[in-house]
């Protein structure tokens, strides 16, 4: 059970330093690309992105389930669930609004869009830090 503690503090920690990176200066320097090379690096940002966060969210997500059907001794499963619960409105707001948003500049950078890009990720950036708070409290409870 420590293992598995530490790899889903590890993932959703590794996904809150990724999520920070891009809302404080990976999404903010998407106009400085130019609108003539923006599609191509759009094309890159999407596939490249994939093989960063895709193995972590999915690590994560697979832990979260479990920790809510095999809660640690000592530990409130209420606790789990609450994670679940966050990380399901990550993936929500991921699908919902961020997929389409990329989706949409891979036409071209559009001023409205981008900036929908950056105040909805908001969401996911404080989300995954509760994440992050939440897995790092629940670490030391078990061994």
């Amino acid at each position: 059970m420590k293992t598995l503690l530490l790899l889903h503090a590890a993932a959703t920690c590794y996904m809150c330093g990724v999520i920070w990176f891009v809302q404080l200066v990976h999404y903010p320097l998407f106009p400085a690309v130019g609108r003539g090379g923006f599609v191509a690096y759009q094309q890159q940002h999407v596939r490249r992105t994939g093989w960063v966060v895709g193995p972590a969210m999915l690590l994560e997500a697979g832990i979260a389930l479990v920790l809510c059907f095999f809660n640690p001794p000592g530990l409130s499963p209420i606790f789990a669930w609450i994670g679940l619960g966050l990380l399901a409105l990550v993936w929500l707001a991921t699908f919902a609004w961020q997929v389409p948003c990329h989706d949409a500049l891979l036409k071209g950078f559009d001023v409205g869009r981008h900036a929908w890009l950056v105040r909805s990720n908001w969401l996911r950036t404080v989300l995954w830090t509760v994440r992050a708070g939440l897995a790092l409290y629940i670490l030391p409870t078990y061994g």
